[in-house]
Parts: C-alpha cells; structure tokens; sequence
C-alpha cells in the first residue's frame, strides 16, 4: 500500500542518515590519512621529479575514482588538513603482493603503471580512517 511505501521510505531515510553520523563519528575519532606507496628502486634510473610525478598521478587518480565515497569527500572538504603519509616499497613485486593483499582486503586503491613501459610505479590509498589500515603499511619506511 501507498502507506506502506511511505513508512518503508521513511525508515530508509531515517537509517541512511544514522549511517552517515555514524560514519562521521567514527572519521572524527580517527584521522582521515592516504597512503601512497613508491618503488624506491626506480630512484637509481629516475629523475627525482618522474617519481614524483608518479606518486601525484596515483593520488589524483584514486581521488577521482572514488570521488563519491564518504572518506574521499570528507577528506577533501578539508583540503588544508589532508593527511598523506608517502612509503617506500623495495621492488615491483613487493608493489604487486601489497597491492594483492590490499585487494583481498577490500581496500580500495590505485596500483598506478606508467605507460607506454608498463611498469608498476606507485599504490595511493583511498583515504581512510588511519587506524582502519594502518597495519597494511607498518613495515614500509617513509620514502627519502
């Protein structure tokens, strides 16, 4: 019945809001980070500012793709308090085991590969709530 549907809509609006404080309480308890992976190989044959390059290309591009998630919103509602944290990976395969891993576990992320050499060069992380998967990366050193 017509009633029906309203109080069904109703209660749907009503739980679709609680979700999304319930969401913002738990971001405000943890801070919002994105993670951005690099080869730290590549620094022997690379120019300083290729690798950086790939590193923007990787966060523009996670960014964008989840451009309507909750985290990737919050997070760029407060542009001048973005959280990075930038890694350094040893090799492209531990690059493909991370990204592999992180795949299993349902984080989402960019595994960036630069063309036309279709070489693996950089993860950026969707922004989460950095106790949610700081574990991923605790063995990573910060890129130098």
């Amino acid at each position: 019945t017509t009633t029906d549907l309203s109080f069904k809509l109703s209660y749907y609006n009503e739980y679709k809001s609680y979700l999304s404080i319930h969401h913002a309480l738990a971001v405000l308890m943890s801070t919002l980070v994105q993670y951005i992976l690099v080869r730290g190989d590549l620094a022997g044959t690379w120019p300083r500012g290729a690798i950086i390059a790939q590193a923007c290309h990787a966060a523009t591009a996670v960014i964008y793709q989840y451009r309507n998630d909750d985290n990737v919103m919050t997070y760029t509602n407060d542009m001048d308090n973005m959280h990075k944290c930038v890694l350094e990976v040893k090799s492209e395969e531990q690059m493909l085991n991370l990204s592999q891993k992180l795949k299993e576990s349902n984080i989402d992320h960019k595994l960036w590969v630069e063309q036309p050499e279709n070489y693996c060069t950089c993860i950026a992380v969707k922004p989460y709530p950095k106790d949610m998967v700081r574990g991923f990366f605790k063995k990573f050193k910060l890129l130098q």
